[in-house]
């Protein structure tokens, strides 16, 4: 089996220099990318509409079975690859970040990661439209102001988009307390969780007592502060681990252990299989 250095990561085509591209694939596009079936990273935000068939996926190690119409929004950072498709219909949207909206662009960052949506028949409809009007002028490239129109339908498709997975979640004025601090704690950690190791770097940066974050983010989570610090630099080594030739040592340094051994003693108490175990089990 051959192995990549690191994650592969795929970037935007050459001729989509604008930093858009937008089309309908279906399933004889799939089975003709063999990238897509091996597991890798974008450069680019990825937004999928799943109109009809079936669809396999993994996504950082959780596997998706999707049936129904539904939406699929992935960031930069995941790891992700097909598994299978069948008879699908989809519209895809890939875009980089300096074309997105600066407010969609973070309300993005803090609903990342998500998991596929299904939607119902009103929403299905009026999100067909949206990548159906982007498409089109996508398609349109002698038009006169066609990057000004392209970059702003995609952009009202990424509201809409976005807006589906906020109904999932409370708005912010509706936010506990508790809430509140749970999420700016989980936000700074996705940015922070190579370099603070330790709840009280957290507490520092939230201004308040290690005692009432651990107790804010336990009340929403279950769980204490130190669990989701362990769980998010355990999910960037398995990344690490199962995509790239990287030994387990340099892996450790580059998530900020300089103490291999400790790191070594952690990952198999999270994941019950020594790191190196867990390498050898890769079957990309």
């Amino acid at each position: 089996m051959s192995h990549k250095k690191n994650i592969p990561v795929r970037s935007l085509a050459k001729e989509f220099s604008n930093g858009i591209a937008v089309a309908k694939v279906s399933s004889e596009v799939f089975q003709s990318d063999e990238e897509a079936k091996h597991a890798h990273r974008h450069d680019y935000h990825f937004f999928v509409l799943q109109e009809k068939g079936t669809s396999h996926t993994e996504i950082d190690f959780e596997k998706y079975l999707i049936k129904k119409p539904s939406i699929l929004y992935q960031s930069p950072n995941q790891v992700h690859r097909a598994l299978r498709v069948e008879n699908i219909e989809m519209y895809v949207l890939i875009i980089s970040s300096e074309n997105i909206n600066a407010e969609y662009l973070k309300l993005l960052q803090n609903i990342a990661p998500v998991k596929p949506l299904a939607l119902n028949t009103k929403d299905l409809a009026i999100t067909q439209q949206a990548f159906s009007l982007c498409k089109n002028l996508y398609e349109r490239s002698g038009d006169k102001l066609y990057f000004s129109l392209l970059k702003d339908s995609c952009n009202s498709l990424i509201a809409l988009i976005i807006s589906q997975y906020l109904k999932q979640s409370k708005p912010a004025d509706k936010l506990s307390r508790f809430e509140t601090v749970e999420k700016i704690f989980t936000e700074l950690l996705e940015y922070n969780f190579v370099t603070m190791k330790r709840p009280a770097e957290y507490a520092e940066k939230l201004n308040i007592s290690v005692p009432y974050l651990n107790e804010c983010v336990k009340n929403v989570t279950g769980f204490p502060v130190s669990y989701h610090i362990r769980q998010r630099v355990i999910l960037e080594a398995k990344r690490l681990l199962y995509h790239s030739d990287k030994s387990v040592k340099e892996i450790a340094t580059e998530l900020g252990y300089v103490d291999y051994p400790y790191f070594s003693r952690l990952f198999k108490k999270i994941t019950g299989m020594t790191a190196l175990t867990f390498k050898n089990k890769n079957h990309d």
